[in-house]
């Protein structure tokens, strides 16, 4: 098995409940986190060592060494869940049954490394999980299995945790049968690339209509977070709705923190100030009031 994140956790659990034998887990290094920066073992690998499954954190998987590794233990196949490395060539080919690998998206929309972030950015109407059988391209390889599920209005932490748990469960049922979930090629048309979220994005433009900010919004709950500044503090928004305004983009038109935009507004539910947790938006302006009239840029 191959994966680093919380996504990853889900199908892990499912290949260990399902009796299959899960012989090495590969996983990212610890890195620092936290406040203190402290090393820190990813999801992935914190969850094995609970299963009591050996872990490798080789950090550049293409060096032989690490191939070698990999030839020699023999395995049937590799299921790979958002690992955060590139395989060669040579590494997919070394189980008998090549790497699966579960994307977090319709395929060919949105190959890359943040495709529900993106897809909740683009507004689309639909995503899904789909299970491909890796190949040296990103995210090109043909798929043999697709869940798919609605966006509505779910922030990016609650599509993440509905996708891992699809994914999880397609992927027990591909490994049952694999000759039932032939390899098709995506298609050659609508690809589209999910690049990784720069932090810079995250700042709320309120020129943008509010559907646009909303969806921002939505993409960044839990992380990064989708920010303005005010009197010095950085106030991230978790969640927010939707209002009818014609305001000077920026403005605070109310008592409750209703923002115009573009077009129209928004009106943040759930918020978090800098160094406080997040809290209600009513409460938090109970205690340090932004007052109507005030512009947000």
């Amino acid at each position: 098995f191959m994966g680093t994140p919380d996504f990853a956790v889900p199908s892990l659990s499912e290949l260990i409940a399902n009796g299959y034998d899960v012989v090495l887990v590969y996983t990212q290094p610890p890195r620092r986190a936290g406040r203190g920066k402290h090393l820190t073992k990813s999801p992935v690998h914190q969850f094995a060592d609970i299963m009591g499954i050996p872990v490798e954190t080789p950090e550049k998987f293409r060096k032989s060494s690490v191939i070698d590794g990999l030839e020699t233990l023999d395995v049937d196949v590799a299921c790979v869940v958002a690992y955060g490395q590139i395989l060669p060539q040579r590494a997919l080919d070394a189980p008998k049954f090549g790497c699966l690998n579960l994307h977090g998206s319709l395929l060919p929309r949105w190959r890359g490394a943040a495709p529900v972030q993106r897809a909740i950015l683009a507004g689309d109407e639909e995503t899904g999980v789909m299970i491909m059988q890796m190949e040296a391209g990103l995210d090109t390889g043909p798929v043999r299995a697709t869940v798919r599920t609605p966006v509505g209005s779910k922030t990016c932490g609650e599509l993440t945790d509905e996708l891992a748990a699809l994914g999880a469960e397609k992927m027990i049922e591909v490994l049952g049968n694999m000759d039932a979930h032939p390899a098709s090629a995506q298609p050659g048309e609508g690809v589209t690339y999910a690049s990784k979220i720069d932090k810079a994005e995250s700042r709320i433009d309120f020129a943008k209509d509010a559907g646009v900010v909303e969806r921002k919004i939505r993409a960044f709950n839990p992380f990064p977070g989708a920010w303005f500044e005010y009197d010095g503090d950085r106030y991230k928004i978790l969640e927010a709705e939707l209002a009818d305004a014609s305001a000077p983009e920026g403005s605070v038109i109310d008592d409750q923190l209703t923002i115009a935009c573009g077009s129209d507004a928004i009106r943040p539910t759930l918020i978090q100030r800098s160094g406080k947790p997040a809290m209600p938006t009513a409460d938090m302006l109970r205690g340090k009031p932004i007052p109507a009239g005030t512009i947000l840029t």
